[in-house]
């Protein structure tokens, strides 16, 4: 069923290519460099997205905790997984950024409040693996999702940005003067869907093999307490030999 719906979205993903760089009209300032905006966009909405999937995930996990371990553990591979994918889009996002403002504004980077807050929530969740990975403690997912908390806090600011601050980062253009223009839609939207299947699909198998891994890890504690627990009356006898 996964492997169908690779392909499907494989699918998508390829017609709604041939609809960014062959189909769409040219934008009349600036030129074919503005087709970055069919992966950009959607890129950054996603990072958008996933974010609420990491902290409803961790939200989950933060509950259940000691209430029930099992459904913990599953949210916790939940929002590993969504974390993960956060990671990819922002950084798809960043990357087709740079390649876009580079040409159009002469300058790969620019301090300017939308791209300060989205490199901060790029590096939250850079920060939320790098915890994950190497977090000797005993309270690693824990401590990753209360960061989760503040990863979620920077998302809206991020969506804001353009709003509360004057920047050099383009307005919106849904809605208002800057609406795109209606040869552009189909690109766009296909894109936006193809992209967020892709991700949903990703999310899915990354979550499914961390749930392996829990049970795996599950399995050899077991086996471990249970190899103690055969071995212990047999340290007892061999005690009680040697003072006899």
């Amino acid at each position: 069923m996964i492997i169908l719906g690779f392909v499907a979205t494989l699918a998508i993903l390829a017609y709604a290519t041939w609809l960014a760089l062959y189909v769409a009209p040219t934008e009349a300032t600036m030129g074919n460099v503005q087709r970055i905006f069919y992966y950009h966009v959607p890129a950054n909405i996603l990072a958008e997205i996933f974010p609420y999937v990491n902290f409803i995930a961790s939200g989950i996990y933060l509950y259940y905790r000691t209430r029930n371990p099992e459904r913990a553990l599953a949210a916790d591979a939940l929002a590993l997984a969504s974390a993960e994918l956060t990671v990819v889009f922002a950084s798809i996002g960043l990357g087709s950024g740079m390649l876009w403002a580079r040409p159009v504004w002469g300058i790969w980077w620019t301090w300017d409040a939308r791209l300060t807050t989205f490199l901060l929530l790029w590096l939250l969740y850079v920060s939320y693996l790098v915890l994950r990975r190497f977090s000797s403690t005993g309270q690693t997912q824990t401590l990753a999702a209360i960061l989760s908390v503040f990863a979620a806090v920077d998302v809206p600011i991020v969506f804001m940005s353009i709003r509360w601050w004057r920047t050099q980062h383009p307005a919106p253009v849904f809605g208002g003067d800057g609406s795109l223009d209606p040869g552009m839609w189909p690109a766009f939207l296909w894109n936006s869907f193809g992209w967020l299947f892709w991700g949903t699909l990703v999310c899915l198998v990354r979550y499914k093999l961390e749930r392996r891994r829990q049970l795996n890890e599950q399995n050899v504690a077991y086996a471990a307490l249970d190899g103690a627990d055969h071995l212990a009356p047999t340290r007892v006898l061999n005690s009680s030999v040697t003072h006899s």
